[in-house]
């Protein structure tokens, strides 16, 4: 398990631990749900690239973007 520490200006932090931000399941909610965003954007903007490249796409091509995108739904369990 791994520990960090955030620096938040006072008014956040006060308002997050208010909230019940700060529970280490909820952190760790968070931060799987935006691991899985970044992913996903990342395998958008590499679509966007082989789209504007106009070639078609080799088979070896279509396995290793199928590949990815099993891999990111494989994370979201």
């Amino acid at each position: 398990m791994s520990e960090i520490v955030l620096t938040l200006p006072d008014e956040l932090a006060t308002e997050a631990k208010e909230m019940g931000l700060f529970k280490p399941l909820l952190v760790t909610s968070l931060f799987k749900a935006e691991i899985r965003r970044r992913k996903a954007n990342r395998l958008f903007e590499a679509a966007n690239r082989l789209a504007e490249a106009g070639e078609p796409m080799s088979e070896a091509e279509i396995m290793a973007e199928v590949k990815a995108i099993r891999d990111v739904r494989g994370g979201l369990k």
